[in-house]
């Protein structure tokens, strides 16, 4: 697999999310027939998103370049990329491909640890057509923002991969939903309501991107996530949970 240095990682928003534990419990306000009593260990569709990104990195420890080169997000245009046996450049499926590729174990660990803490409430919630929707409209607002964002920077061509762009507009979800949930931090030990988690998260990600004081990772890009879902939830006019 190419190590390029440059590789621009979701990281960021992994590493904070896999540090929160959720405390007490969710009443939702919805109508009777669609409330469910209990909460399973897992839903239908974060499942399968949790599988399929884990079937592509197991493909990548066998076509690793070869994926990296067709699938990963690259800037507009044609390059030579001296790890790279092949010329590379973006194509329109990146926007949704780029999601499925992680540069590492801890990268992929990371992110689907916190798809599967805040996927299953979200999904639960808004239903399984809706929250796949929200979550590749992430994916897809997330990759549009780093494209302009790799386009104007001026540095060499390096491929954008990873799952935050929509891990980042589900936890943008959940904090819309369910505002008032307990979150937190194992260090430091410091619960706060999951609006004010997200509303930081967002700010230092913004500030991030601006002062560039994480090289590697892209910043802008969660932060289209966050916007895509959070556009696609004032779309739909959805109430928010009245939690405890």
């Amino acid at each position: 697999m190419w190590k390029g240095q440059g590789r621009r990682l979701g990281l960021g928003g992994a590493y904070a999310t896999v540090r929160l534990a959720l405390r007490g419990g969710t009443r939702l306000a919805r109508p009777a027939a669609t409330v469910q009593s209990t909460q399973p260990l897992m839903r239908l569709v974060t499942s399968l998103l949790i599988l399929a990104n884990v079937a592509a990195f197991a493909a990548q420890q066998f076509w690793g370049d070869s994926l990296i080169a067709s699938f990963a997000l690259w800037p507009v245009g044609r390059f030579t990329v001296p790890e790279l046996d092949v010329p590379v450049g973006f194509e329109p499926w990146q926007l949704v491909t780029s999601a499925f590729l992680h540069a590492n174990v801890q990268h992929i660990l990371f992110n689907m640890f916190a798809l599967f803490m805040f996927g299953r409430s979200v999904e639960e919630y808004l239903g399984r057509a809706r929250f796949l929707s929200l979550y590749f409209a992430a994916v897809l607002s997330a990759a549009v923002t780093q494209l302009i964002v790799i386009g104007n920077d001026g540095s060499d061509p390096v491929p954008t991969l990873g799952a935050s762009g929509g891990v980042f507009g589900v936890l943008l979800a959940f904090g819309w939903l369910f505002p008032r949930s307990r979150v937190t931090l194992i260090f430091p030990p410091i619960p706060m309501p999951a609006w004010l988690f997200v509303t930081l998260y967002g700010l230092v990600e913004l500030a991030s991107g601006v002062f560039g004081t994480q090289v590697g990772v892209a910043h802008f890009a969660h932060l289209g996530g966050m916007l895509g879902a959070f556009a696609l939830l004032k779309l739909w006019h959805v109430p928010r949970a009245v939690t405890s």
